[in-house]
């Protein structure tokens, strides 16, 4: 096990910085992973008013911390910011199946295979709104 303790990011400029990096997507989440100077291993967590209430969305963010404190210190790519996104249905998953998911997720990271980015949103979201 890593000797260094792994950090969170609770810096809003760390969460955007990480979005610039690799995404690979997975039925229960997202995985951003980018370079961050040196700063060792850190991870985020990110679960939005989509997935459900505060009881989901709190449940499904201490199941997304338990995966990243077993896996980051073996599997997790050094000097990197980690960045777990939930996604509606992430909730439902078996607990196994997210560990493997998020395995082979870690694997691709490593191997710098990232998924392609999605196209941005056209028009104004606040349009609808009166």
């Amino acid at each position: 096990m890593d000797s260094k303790k792994i950090a969170v990011l609770t810096r809003r400029t760390d969460f955007l910085a990480a979005n610039r990096g690799l995404r690979i997507a997975r039925p229960g989440f997202v995985l951003l992973a980018q370079p961050n100077s040196g700063k060792g291993k850190r991870y985020g967590i990110t679960v939005t008013k989509k997935i459900g209430n505060a009881v989901v969305r709190n449940r499904m963010k201490r199941r997304f911390r338990e995966l990243l404190r077993e896996a980051l210190p073996e599997q997790g790519l050094p000097d990197h910011d980690h960045v777990l996104i939930g996604r509606d249905g992430g909730i439902e998953r078996d607990f196994a199946k997210l560990r493997e998911e998020l395995s082979m997720a870690l694997g691709r990271a490593r191997e710098g295979k990232g998924d392609p980015r999605r196209p941005p949103r056209r028009g104004n979201r606040n349009s609808k709104r009166k």
